[in-house]
């Protein structure tokens, strides 16, 4: 049985802010806290409780580190959130292409 490609999507990635966050970090190896949060434009909190969620499902490293005496936070997609990502852009694809297929497999 084919589903549509809506079932490809995924829950986690699929809430704008999340998958804003996500999109900011899959062209990076790793990114500060503070360009992701100007990129997606939100605020620090916004983007806190969003990476949590990211970090959580296991999409998202967090590495706090220092510059001098400033604590800086990176964050980077791990290889399970690229893939999740890919995955879930290209069901976006599917749909937008209107590449669903009947479950009956007719016309």
């Amino acid at each position: 049985m084919t589903r549509h490609p809506r079932a490809r999507l995924d829950d986690v990635i699929h809430a704008p802010v999340r998958f804003s966050i996500v999109a900011a970090l899959a062209s990076a190896r790793e990114a500060d806290f503070r360009f992701v949060r100007d990129t997606v434009e939100v605020s620090d909190s916004a983007l806190s409780k969003q990476v949590s969620t990211l970090e959580k499902a296991g999409y998202v490293k967090v590495r706090k580190s220092s510059v001098g005496r400033r604590p800086r936070t990176f964050l980077a997609l791990t290889a399970e959130g690229r893939t999740a990502f890919e995955r879930h852009v290209a069901a976006l694809r599917d749909i937008a292409e209107g590449r669903a297929v009947p479950a009956s497999g007719g016309e």
